[in-house]
C-alpha cells in the first residue's frame, strides 16, 4: 500500500513539476489561471468567516466589548477583501468599488476600505494596448494617431484611457479594455457566487446575493464599449436644455466593443477642492447643477447614469463663456426605469420631502419594502427616522446624525440585508447612485442644502403631471392637469424665493438694522 501511496504521489508530483514548468516557460501569467483565482478567493472568504465564527463567540452580544471587537473583525475583514480584490483585479475590484459606494448600507470600517479600490486599479502593458487597437481596427497605432500618450490618462477596473491626437490635430480619449476581463469575468462572476452561497449558509443573516446577480445582469454591458457609447449619445439629447453638461463626443469609426474613442474633456474631478478653488467654481453651483442633472434622469426620463463616482464627474471653467460645466464620463452602466416604479418612487420621494407618514409607508410598500418601510426610508434618505417625521426638507443635516446613521448601519445589517432582498432590482443600483452622489455633497461640504430637494419636489410635479397626461384622453382634465402643475411649480419657486431671501446679504442687512434700532416701549 505505501508502495503504491509511493508510486502515486510520485507521478503526481512530475505531473505537477512539468505543467508548472511548461507554464513558465510558455510566460502565462498565474493570475490568470481560474484555479489560483478561486483558490485565492476561497482562502480569503474561509479566512473572514473563521474570523467572526471564533472572535465573536466568547464576547457577550450588545456590550461595549462586543461592538469594539466587531469593529477590529470588519476591519480586517474589509483589507482582506480589499487585498483579494487588489490580487484578482477585474470584476473583483469593481464589485469592491460597487460596496465601497454603499456608504449607509455597510459598516464604516467596509465602506472607509474598499474606497482606495478606486485608486488600485490595474494598468494594461503598451503592448497590450497596442495588441487590442490591432486586433479591433485592423491598423497599428501609429497608422490611427499622430500622437499617443503612453501613460494612461486613469486606469478603472475594466479599462484604462489614453491622450491622442488624430491627424487632422483633434485631441481624443482612447478607452481600451483590459485584455483579460472579458474572458475571466464570467468565470469570477460563478467564483463569487459560490462563495457568497458559503457565507450564506455559514450567516444566515448575511443575504448579499444582490450583488452577485447585478454583476451578473450588468457586466457584460459595461464590457461592451459600444453600448457605453450609444448611452452617452442618448443621455446628451435628453439632458440637452442644460447647457452647463457636457458629454464628449464619440467616434464611431475608431470604436469597438472593446474600444471607445471620443473627445478629450479638460477639467478637475468633482472631489478635487484644490482644483476648484484655483479655478474660482462655485461648490454650490455645482451641486446644484449636479442635483438638477439626477433628478431629470431619475423622476422625469427614468434613464440614469449609475457610476457616478468623483472620477466620473470633471468640473471646469468654460474658457469662452466662463460659466462653470460637468463633464459626465463613464456611460456604461444605465438604469430603465418602468414606469410604474417611477411614479411610486417618484411620489415616495414627495412624502419624504413633505413628512407625510402615510404617504412614506403607502409607497415604500408598493416598493416592497413591506413592514420594514420607516428603515427604508432611513437607508434611501441616510436620515434618522426623527428627520424623517418631520420632513427631510424641513431639518438640515448634522455630523451627530451622520453618526447616528453609520452605527444603525451596523446594527441593522441583517434587515438592512432583507430589505435589500425585497425592493425590486432597479432600485439597487438607485441606492449606489444616491450614495455616490450625497458622498460628493459631503466632498463639496453642500449636504445641508435645501437646493437639491428643491430641484428633486419640481422633477416630480414635472412627472407625476407628464404621466397623468398620458392616462386621459379629455382635454377639460389635461388643461386640470396641467393648472395644477403650473400652481405647484409656483409653489415651489416662491419657496426658493424665501430660501433665498433668508440667507441673503439683503436679508442679513435688514436683521442688522432692526436689532440696532433703540428699544421703545
Amino acid at each position: 500500500m505505501a508502495v503504491r501511496l509511493l508510486k502515486v504521489s510520485s507521478v503526481a508530483t512530475a505531473v505537477f513539476a512539468s505543467s508548472g514548468f511548461y507554464l513558465y516557460s510558455k510566460n502565462v501569467d498565474f493570475n490568470d489561471l481560474s484555479i489560483i483565482r478561486f483558490g485565492r478567493a476561497a482562502a480569503t472568504t474561509a479566512v473572514i468567516s473563521y474570523d467572526y465564527l471564533t472572535t465573536l463567540r466568547d464576547v457577550q452580544y450588545g456590550t461595549e466589548e462586543y461592538w469594539a471587537v466587531k469593529s477590529k473583525v470588519h476591519r480586517r475583514s474589509a483589507e482582506r477583501l480589499r487585498d483579494l480584490c487588489c490580487a484578482n483585479r477585474g470584476t473583483f475590484i469593481k464589485v469592491g468599488q460597487h460596496l465601497g459606494a454603499l456608504d449607509y448600507l455597510l459598516p464604516e470600517e467596509y465602506t472607509s476600505t474598499l474606497k482606495v479600490l478606486h485608486s488600485r486599479a490595474p494598468q494594461s502593458s503598451m503592448e497590450e494596448i497596442r495588441q487590442v487597437i490591432r486586433e479591433d481596427l485592423g491598423k497599428e497605432l501609429s497608422d490611427l494617431f499622430i500622437q499617443f500618450e503612453e501613460k494612461p490618462q486613469g486606469a478603472a477596473s475594466l479599462a484604462q484611457v489614453h491622450k491622442a491626437v488624430l491627424p487632422d490635430g483633434r485631441t481624443v480619449a482612447v478607452k481600451v479594455q483590459h485584455p483579460k476581463v472579458q474572458r475571466q469575468s464570467s468565470k469570477d462572476i460563478v467564483v463569487m457566487e459560490f462563495l457568497l452561497q458559503v457565507v450564506h449558509w455559514l450567516f444566515p443573516d448575511f443575504a448579499f446575493m444582490w450583488l452577485v446577480e447585478e454583476a451578473k445582469k450588468n457586466m457584460p454591458l459595461e464590457l461592451d464599449f459600444l453600448n457605453e457609447g450609444r448611452n452617452a449619445e442618448k443621455i446628451a439629447e435628453m439632458l440637452k436644455q442644460f447647457t452647463f453638461l457636457k458629454i464628449p463626443k464619440i467616434h464611431w469609426d475608431l470604436s469597438t466593443k472593446r474600444i471607445l474613442t471620443m473627445d478629450f474633456a479638460e477639467g478637475g474631478q468633482v472631489n478635487d477642492r484644490e482644483y476648484i478653488k484655483k479655478h474660482g467654481i462655485n461648490v454650490n453651483k455645482i451641486s446644484r447643477n449636479l442635483g438638477k442633472i439626477y433628478s431629470e434622469m431619475i423622476f422625469v426620463n427614468g434613464f440614469v447614469h449609475c457610476d457616478p463616482h468623483p472620477g466620473n464627474v470633471l468640473v471646469r471653467k468654460c474658457p469662452e463663456s466662463n460659466k462653470t460645466e460637468i463633464v459626465l464620463l463613464d456611460h456604461g452602466l444605465y438604469q430603465v426605469l418602468n414606469q410604474d416604479f417611477r411614479m411610486d418612487y417618484c411620489r415616495l420621494w414627495q412624502s419624504l420631502i413633505k413628512g407625510d407618514l402615510k404617504g412614506i409607508e403607502r409607497y415604500s410598500r408598493r416598493l416592497g419594502a413591506g413592514d420594514l418601510y420607516p428603515l427604508f426610508a432611513c437607508v434611501l434618505t441616510a436620515r434618522s427616522w426623527t428627520s424623517v417625521n418631520t420632513g427631510i426638507s424641513q431639518t438640515p443635516v448634522t455630523q451627530s446624525e451622520d453618526v447616528e446613521i453609520r452605527t444603525n448601519a451596523a446594527l441593522y445589517l441583517p434587515q438592512i440585508s432583507e430589505l435589500l432582498n425585497r425592493v425590486p432590482r432597479q432600485m439597487l443600483l438607485l441606492l449606489k447612485t444616491n450614495d455616490l452622489l450625497r458622498g460628493i455633497e459631503t466632498i463639496l461640504q453642500t449636504r445641508a442644502s435645501s437646493s437639491s430637494f428643491i430641484n428633486m419636489s419640481r422633477c416630480c410635479t414635472r412627472a407625476i403631471a407628464r404621466h397623468k397626461r398620458s392616462k386621459t384622453k379629455s382635454r377639460t382634465r389635461r388643461l386640470q392637469i396641467s393648472l395644477s402643475e403650473r400652481w405647484s411649480l409656483c409653489q415651489i419657486d416662491l419657496y426658493e424665493f424665501v430660501q433665498w431671501l433668508r440667507s441673503s446679504a439683503l436679508a442679513r442687512w435688514v436683521c442688522y438694522l432692526l436689532n440696532c434700532l433703540p428699544y421703545t416701549k
